[in-house]
């Protein structure tokens, strides 16, 4: 199979020095047998590699004949009687098998006058070898063992056996193997793209998913992204390596469009010409063409590329079920549809990434100067169409193509053109995924990508929502399925730059030239031309104006008059020089940072309203929704943060269906009226930063969710809860004054999240039901009660918490004797920067305990106990910590479990381990080398840096790739546990950190001048 590149190569290459090498004992059949097969596979021009060297000193594998392995495309190995005494050819067929396989290149072992089984079960002479072998090399068990799994390995390998006597004749046997040969050579590599950068690692990652080398079931896979990520490419690029492995190829390119033009039935005869070479079959239907593959197919082992399908009609119809295809058959599906793959069940998927920004540079100088080079005056513009591609190696390859041999002015042009329309090839290539949707589907993508990306998913689904009238859940799934949107990490809902340019331009294309008849409006320049000249149109539905800018919007207040169908207005970070004379009954979201009027127009009829916000604005009572004449059943989110005139919230029960309401950091805020039965729908209520406000009114609101209170610092008492609140879950009484809660408190059964300040909790507050987080910010020791208190008995009940933060608190020992033992479901406890200086022993039966955080604990001197289940523990600055607590957390034992890392002040050198930071139970290193570790997935690593030097991030590589991050401070020791994922003999570990690059020599440390140590331990 094709070589695969080493990490840094930037293509996929498809090179071969040799077609054959021939592994083999010279004493057995350097003179007859492999010489003979040598000629043939000569005569028929196939260019094949023979070690011409009779005598090899010792077992060792030179350069030369290393480099000869990795550049042969077929291995042949004549397993003779005399091979395996051969300590050389055990080591070179080791050194093939783990090559070859890792690379999916064909293996052919040659039987000859051999039994396979011999070979596999090292009997006859093989095993008089193997035990030769023993006698010499009884201090190395591990080549040994190698050795025996190398030969059972090649004996399960597919190949030929021949033997004298049996009525063949050596000269046919030999014959056969040519033809085989020849026939597997003769395939080409299909063609790639010109330059294949950033392929290695996903090539890498798509092959390790078709396990090809597993020949006991049929695998599907399947490769999904937007369009022109590279999805062929990656397919392509994967099919030229693995393809020697099959009997059977197909590449079916561009199923969706042949499918749309010729029809299902022409891509089954595709199909089952490519795989069988016959033209003559004749299909005269597509069921007809399902009972032919199925029959015809089943008992091969066949490579099958299904590119850049659209429907699940088109898998069903080609491809069926694994049963269609002969066991250690692989079938790859590009498409652009994730979900299509969930429908069809494909467990075994992979996501196109993007270029990073190294291989978006080095695609674009070979499609723009056919080099490397960046020519004078170029590097700024290559940097502007990096940053406008995103990644994208479609748009890389349009920009390069079309700017080549382009002067620096007409870049600079063609840029700035890019940068307002998208290029029409890179729009063709995309809008088929945008065209594919339903016209629901395509609305929703449109309102995204003109005015909601970057928005939080939930407040994307509440706008949308509002503004289609309906939940658009569903059509949110398939954008993401579809791979025209995604949710982050940070659950933003985001898409690529240039999709987002393609949805901008279909807006763009309702109406050229005059925005004021386009569906959605997103542009400064745009809106400002709109409005100043009011130029809208009942075209308009949805308004996002999202730019900070001291321009004024210079207007007459007139311009949504004519905006009859204008659903969505947003705007935020823009000053206007008057209110809105005029608002459409149409609106159903209404988001107005810093309203420029006390009042909305005296038309206006917010019957349709759904979602109000009107943060900063000047509003000094809530009259101007005229609460006390009509009802608002369409309301259900209602935001005022930051209205400093605001002095009370009135009675909101014309607001039925409210979910939400907040009006934060309302510095004036002084009285709320009854929140009561009538606002049976509210989830969320939060009055954050109301300094003013001295009382809450009592609470009986049965669907909430969670209130926030924190820096209400005014309010003294807790509210009195009039009913059982099963559904709250989340209370945040941050940097607050009160002291006690009234005995109603208990019923918020449903409380899993509290923050509250200055106060420690009582035992009855944490032995509430569904408490799972609680937090406590500078509490000086004082326990927070809950009226009736003295009455309950609790000493033999446990705690459901499960996370506990007690930051910048004072704690006694006594405190935490008494309380730790309530814990048994604690996972992590988070004591950073408070003030107390013994872990109790009784932490140990918090058996569960993960995470402990103790940074900056200043006065911590010990650490009692360890419990049993701790993995990550932090105490960074804790520089009180005894040598012996310091030595007991660095135990052996505590660390060979696996799965920890520790971070603690490092042990002063010559306390306890003379010259040396690291515990000596470690292989030490230093800086300057690299270190070849012997095959093991799971290790500890261990790193320290000496006082005054911060070396901030720690990147721990292995084999060029990082395969961990860590954060390690000056005077501090850190232990890490590291799995990996090698099957390496031997494997280069090194360690970066920031600018400086280090490698790590497992060997003593002779002096105290380093930068950093660092060691290893493996586990088993």
């Amino acid at each position: 199979m094709a070589m695969l590149p080493s990490s840094s190569s930037s293509s996929i290459t498809y090179a071969f020095s040799y077609d054959v090498f021939l592994s083999f004992t010279g004493c057995d059949t350097r003179q007859g047998f492999t010489g003979n097969l040598y000629k043939a596979l000569d005569d028929k021009g196939i260019h094949t590699f023979i070690d011409d060297k009779e005598l090899h000193k010792g077992d060792e594998i030179t350069p030369a004949l290393e480099e000869a392995i990795e550049k042969s495309r077929i291995a042949i190995v004549v397993l003779s009687k005399n091979y395996a005494f051969s300590s050389f050819c055990l080591h070179e067929l080791l050194k093939i098998l783990e090559y070859f396989k890792k690379n999916c290149r064909l293996v052919w072992p040659i039987f000859y006058d051999v039994d396979p089984s011999d070979v596999r079960k090292q009997t006859g002479t093989y095993g008089e070898a193997m035990t030769l072998h023993m006698n010499r090399f009884k201090d190395n068990k591990e080549k040994l063992r190698k050795w025996r799994t190398t030969l059972e390995q090649v004996a399960d390998l597919s190949g030929w056996h021949f033997k004298h006597g049996d009525g063949s004749y050596e000269h046919e046997f030999i014959g056969k193997i040519v033809s085989e040969v020849s026939r597997n050579i003769n395939r080409v590599a299909l063609p790639i793209a010109d330059y294949p950068v950033g392929l290695d690692s996903q090539v890498r990652e798509v092959i390790s998913l078709l396990d090809v080398g597993s020949d006991d079931k049929v695998h599907i896979i399947g490769i999904h992204g937007i369009g022109g990520i590279g999805k062929t490419t990656l397919a392509l690029a994967v099919y030229n390596l693995v393809a020697d492995q099959f009997e059977g190829l197909c590449f079916l390119e561009n199923v969706r469009e042949s499918s749309n033009k010729h029809g299902l039935l022409h891509v089954q005869k595709t199909l089952l010409f490519a795989v069988l070479g016959e033209k003559e079959i004749e299909i005269t239907s597509v069921k007809q063409g399902i009972s032919i593959i199925k029959h015809r197919l089943q008992q091969k082992k066949v490579l099958l590329i299904l590119d850049d399908v659209a429907e699940e009609e088109h898998l069903k119809q080609v491809v069926g079920s694994p049963s269609w295809f002969g066991l250690g058959s692989r079938v790859i599906i590009t498409t652009r549809n994730k979900h299509l793959l969930e429908c069809y069940k494909v467990e075994r998927t992979h996501e196109v990434e993007e270029l990073n920004k190294k291989a978006s540079f080095q695609l674009l100088r070979w499609k723009a100067f056919k080099n490397e080079e960046v020519r004078p005056g170029y590097a700024d513009l290559l940097n502007r169409a990096v940053a406008y591609a995103s990644g994208l190696p479609l748009a890389l390859e349009v920009i390069g193509s079309n700017l080549c041999g382009k002067s620096v002015q007409q870049w600079k042009s063609a840029l700035e053109h890019y940068e307002r329309i998208l290029d029409k090839k890179i729009q063709k290539i995309l809008e088929v995924s945008f065209y594919a949707l339903e016209e629901k589907e395509q609305c929703v993508f449109l309102d995204i990508a003109c005015c909601l990306k970057g928005y939080k998913f939930d407040e994307v689904i509440s706008i949308l929502n509002a503004h289609h009238g309906q939940c658009i859940i569903y059509q949110i799934g398939v954008l993401v399925d579809k791979s025209l949107i995604k949710i982050n990490w940070y659950d933003q809902v985001t898409l690529h730059d240039l999709m987002e340019r393609m949805g901008k331009e279909i807006v763009r294309q309702e109406s050229p030239g005059e925005p004021g008849g386009c569906s959605r409006l997103w542009s400064k320049k745009d809106i400002f031309e709109v409005l100043e000249e009011n130029t809208g149109t009942n075209k308009i539905e949805m308004i996002h104006l999202d730019y900070a800018s001291i321009e004024v919007v210079d207007w007459e207040g007139e311009a949504f008059k004519e905006m009859k169908k204008l659903k969505t207005l947003i705007i935020r970070k823009n000053n206007f020089s008057k209110g809105p004379k005029y608002l459409p009954n149409s609106l159903r979201v209404l988001e107005w940072w810093k309203y420029p009027l006390q009042h909305l127009p005296s038309d206006f009829h917010p019957n349709k309203l759904s979602i109000c916000k009107l943060p900063g604005s000047s509003f000094m009572s809530l009259e101007f929704l005229c609460l006390s004449k009509q009802k608002l059943v369409t309301m259900k989110v209602l935001n005022l943060n930051n209205c400093r005139y605001l002095t009370q919230i009135p009675n909101l029960s014309n607001l039925p269906n409210l979910e939400e309401l907040s009006f934060e950091f309302c510095g004036n805020l002084i009285t709320i009226d009854h929140l009561d039965w009538s606002l049976d729908k509210l989830k969320i209520l939060s009055a954050t930063a109301c300094s003013q406000l001295r009382s809450f009114p009592p609470l009986k609101l049965p669907s909430l969710e969670k209130l926030k209170l924190s820096s209400c610092s005014s309010l003294e008492s807790f509210p009195e809860i009039l009913e059982n609140m099963e559904k709250i879950t989340e209370l945040d009484l941050d940097k607050t004054n009160m002291t006690r809660f009234p005995s109603s408190f208990r019923n918020l059964a449903g409380l899993k999240k509290l923050e509250v300040t200055q106060l420690l909790p009582s035992r009855s507050l944490v032995l509430m039901p569904q408490l799972v987080k609680l937090s406590i910010l500078k509490s000086s020791g004082r326990i927070l009660e809950i009226e009736g208190d003295e009455n309950m008995s609790s000493m033999f009940q446990s705690s459901n918490v499960e996370h506990i933060k007690f930051s910048c608190c004072h704690l006694s020992y006594e405190f935490l004797a008494s309380v730790l033992p309530l814990f048994a479901n604690l996972k992590e406890l988070d004591l950073r920067q408070s003030e107390f200086t013994i872990v109790p022993k009784c932490i140990e039966q918090c058996r569960i305990l993960r995470t402990l955080l103790l940074n900056d604990c200043k006065q911590l001197r010990e650490i009692e106990g360890i419990p049993p289940s701790l993995k990550i523990l932090s105490a960074i600055g804790c520089e009180s910590l005894s040598l012996s607590c310091r030595s007991m957390l660095l135990k052996k034992e505590l660390h060979e479990v696996g799965g920890t890392d520790f971070e603690l002040p490092s042990l002063p050198y010559e306390e306890l381990y003379g010259f040396n930071p690291i515990p000596m139970w470690f292989k030490h290193g230093d800086a300057g080398y690299m270190v070849l570790i012997p095959f093991f997935n799971h290790f500890i690593f261990c790193i320290c840096f000496p006082y005054g030097k911060e070396y901030g991030e720690v990147k721990i590589m292995l084999n060029n790739e990082v395969i961990t991050e860590v954060y390690v401070t000056g005077g501090h020791i850190r232990l890490v546990s590291v799995m990996i994922n090698s099957k390496d003999e031997e494997n280069h570990l090194e360690v970066q950190c920031l600018s400086k690059e280090k490698k790590l020599e497992v060997q003593s440390i002779s002096s105290l001048n380093y930068d950093f140590v660092c060691g290893i331990h493996p586990l088993t």
